[in-house]
């Protein structure tokens, strides 16, 4: 039988065959006459219409297309959820980006696809001029607009199929699905030539991506810069993305507030310390007041409606004869409206499609030792309750820089003996905040020296001989031992380095760009090989698996009762802008942080009670925890409390690890709990409820089941009681009656009756 991701790259690939039978698609070079493009627009089919219905609950038909607009010189892409048309002549422009289920223009006004410094000069790349007002676009005025002066002239455009970013060596076994990957979708590319009489960029030709993807409102741009010409050129920097957008809100006055960012969520893959997707966005997406727009309400021309994409410095790339460069990518996602669920639910789908590896959720267990024995006897522990990997956690003793052939040899024997009990062994690194040298670390560009310029105070610099010598040694050990799993703590946090006596980076401006080339680069190594990649930071669009969720360690010095309620608190909070899959929580099983016998799990069989409340939370939750202490288990009844638990979360981990509606947060007061929802699988939704209080309650929950595609009825279980259906109301609503025990917990299972299953 063929899998998912199989058969959607032959359905891609059969939809781009017929697309070629009927589309002229030629290359920048191909000698194309300049009235070929014409030819070609007007073979694409008209865009089809927009389909009804939810795409969040259920798939939509249409597939992403490239199509011919109502003008003879438009080009639209276009999937049935988002548009963005391209007007390519007299030179290539986007005219419009349009939300369609939401019939939401975010477009005002033209702008360059993109924009390049080469040599201390800048170029637009497309674009037109000649816009009167920059409220709005009238298709009348696009007649009478020109070129930019100096911008790259459209040359001609492609269509591809999506080719995957980097290698992914899925782990099935830690998958509760068989995502596609690369995404399903088309890949436009519009072929740029120089500007006529700029000698100095002769040899440059610049190709602006496209992706579009089927059933999301989401496309991805990034450009690449071919030098074909004879002498290098220096790439000092460029904004990848320039968007006129409408402004969503107008104010008179001072603006006092940070402005909304209204119905685009803008990401690109140039990230390093953040928590969430917003927050890695810091340095690179920018909504910056238009000093072009004369025209609009705030008084003093302050509202933030200009996105641009763009490194925080540099890239300041030397290209030479032959070499192609690539900027970051940059995807946007169009959401239908504000509210708040349905956006958590459209970032949730994102992430799915464009970070895949996300989704394997492996149990942790981080043991505290690296001595060999030990380790074994934790493998041992792992495999007898069902746990996947065991890692090597910080103070173990474990240390991944020893390359030297008796402790790689060692290690070889940790993995293998590890791999016959079907579990996968790695190992924790640290690698930024620590200090190396003066060498070594990032330089001070005020002071020339290590110090008060990186955001850990000291941090080794990526391209310094150290760290050369540093990924040097972590890709001999992952190819030697055959260890499965990396815990990168610290990884690369953004920081700039002024030396100029580094092997990889020439100066300040060139520094940062290769560090992140170098630190991804690394991460898409790790992918390719199906290495586990656990890292405190947002690197998950270039292969990273898992980020912490969101806790303070401290916390864990509190006694046991109230770490129960602040790790649900920590949940609910955390997966409001992660999926589960994608944040780790921590649960010391020995003492951590002080607190003494009132903070701590162990003895395990002494505290089982509060120990399976820790277990209800997160296996109950699909969220997995990083449960660090020198074992599992002690006793036989310890052990069947946490295998209890390991089988729960496996035997429901389709569901476990699908989308999720936040029910009630945790205050200590009264219940609490989540409902995860799946309108594609049998099982629609299961909802766990927890109580803190003392004394058993029995509570009427409403369950909102319209994101789980049930309409009039429902098969519902609780605690694995026999099935009843129940009828929804017209809201979408079930009104449960629930019973659940005094410091326990309760769960419910949604079924589609057996005609809809």
């Amino acid at each position: 039988m063929l899998s998912k991701s199989t058969i959607h790259f032959l359905r891609t690939l059969l939809g781009l065959v017929l697309c070629i039978v009927s589309v002229d698609v030629f290359a920048a070079d191909s000698g194309a006459k300049s009235d070929d493009w014409r030819a070609a627009v007007k073979k694409l089919p008209a865009v089809p219409a927009c389909e009804e219905g939810d795409w969040l609950v259920v798939p939509t038909k249409r597939r992403a297309g490239v199509f011919r607009g109502s003008d003879p010189r438009d080009l639209v892409i276009d999937n049935g959820l988002l548009r963005r048309t391209f007007r390519l002549e007299p030179n290539a422009a986007s005219i419009g980006l349009l939300q369609l289920t939401a019939n939401k223009s975010f477009l005002r006004a033209v702008r360059p696809e993109c924009s390049v410094r080469i040599d201390g000069k800048d170029y637009p790349v497309g674009g037109l001029s000649g816009q009167p007002i920059g409220n709005y676009l009238s298709p009348q005025w696009l007649e009478k607009m020109k070129p930019l002066a100096g911008a790259f002239t459209f040359d001609g455009f492609e269509v591809k199929p999506i080719s995957p970013r980097f290698k992914w060596k899925r782990r099935a076994e830690w998958l509760a699905e068989d995502p596609s990957w690369p995404p399903p979708g088309i890949h436009l590319i519009l072929h740029f030539r120089p500007p006529a009489n700029q000698k100095e960029v002769a040899g440059a030709s610049i190709d602006v991506h496209y992706e579009l993807y089927d059933g999301i409102p989401l496309l991805c741009k990034w450009f690449t810069l071919h030098n074909r010409g004879k002498e290098p050129l220096r790439l000092e920097t460029f904004t990848s993305e320039i968007l006129a957008c409408t402004e969503v809100e107008s104010v008179v006055e001072d603006l006092i507030k940070d402005p909304r960012l209204g119905d685009l969520h803008v990401e690109t893959d140039f990230t390093s310390v953040a928590d969430d997707g917003i927050g890695s966005q810091r340095d690179t997406v920018h909504w910056l007041t238009d000093p072009g727009y004369k025209t609009q309400v705030n008084f003093q021309l302050q509202t933030r409606c200009l996105l641009k994409c763009r490194p925080p410095l540099g890239p300041d790339r030397i290209v030479k004869p032959g070499e192609t460069f690539e900027s970051f990518l940059t995807w946007i996602l169009a959401y239908d409206g504000t509210d708040a669920l349905r956006r958590r639910l459209s970032l949730a789908r994102m992430y799915r499609m464009i970070a895949p590896w996300s989704m394997e959720n492996p149990s942790l267990f981080h043991i505290r030792h690296s001595d060999p024995k030990l380790v074994r006897e934790g493998i041992d522990q792992a495999a007898a309750v069902g746990f996947d990997m065991v890692i090597m956690t910080f103070s173990s003793g474990f240390d991944v820089e020893n390359d030297s052939p008796e402790y790689l040899a060692t290690m070889k024997g940790l993995a293998d003996y590890a791999h016959k009990k079907g579990v996968a062994l790695g190992g924790y690194s640290l690698l930024a905040s620590r200090k190396i040298g003066p060498e070594d670390d990032v330089i001070n560009p005020k002071t020339g020296k290590p110090g008060g310029f990186a955001r850990f105070e000291n941090s080794p610099c990526l391209e310094s001989r150290w760290s050369q010598e540093y990924f040097r040694k972590l890709r001999n050990f992952y190819e030697v031992t055959g260890f499965d799993v990396l815990e990168h703590d610290g990884s690369y946090p953004g920081d700039a380095c002024a030396s100029t006596n580094h092997p990889g980076h020439r100066g300040y401006k060139d520094s940062r760009w290769n560090q992140w080339e170098t630190i991804t680069g690394f991460y898409r190594w790790c992918r390719a090989r199906g290495i586990y990649l656990n890292v405190p930071d947002w690197y998950f669009l270039n292969g990273s698996n898992k980020s912490a969720l969101g806790y303070r360690e401290t916390n864990w010095s509190l006694p046991r009762a109230f770490q129960e309620i602040i790790e649900r608190q920590n949940i609910y909070d955390g997966i409001s802008h992660k999926t589960t899959t994608m944040g780790w929580m921590f649960v010391p099983l020995s003492e951590y942080h002080g607190g003494g016998a009132a903070a701590t799990i162990e003895p395990l069989c002494e505290h089982l009670d509060h120990y399976e409340r820790r277990l209800a939370n997160l296996f109950g939750t699909g969220v997995q925890a990083c449960w660090r202490g020198p074992r599992l288990f002690d006793t036989p009844q310890t052990k069947v409390v946490v295998k209890r638990w390991v089988d729960f979360y496996k035997k429901h981990k389709r569901i476990l690890d699908s989308d999720i509606i936040l029910l009630r947060r945790a205050d200590g007061c009264d219940w609490d709990g989540w409902m995860h929802i799946d309108p594609r699988h049998s099982q629609r939704g299961l909802a766990m409820l927890y109580n803190p209080l003392n004394k058993p309650i029995e509570r009427v929950i409403k369950l909102p089941l319209y994101y789980t595609g049930l309409t009039d009825t429902a098969m519902i279980s609780i605690d694995g009681a026999p099935a009843r259906e129940m009828r929804l109301g017209r809201d979408y609503e079930l009104p449960l009656s629930v019973k659940i025990p005094a410091k326990g917990h309760a769960w419910v299972l949604i079924e589609a009756p057996t005609a809809n299953k």
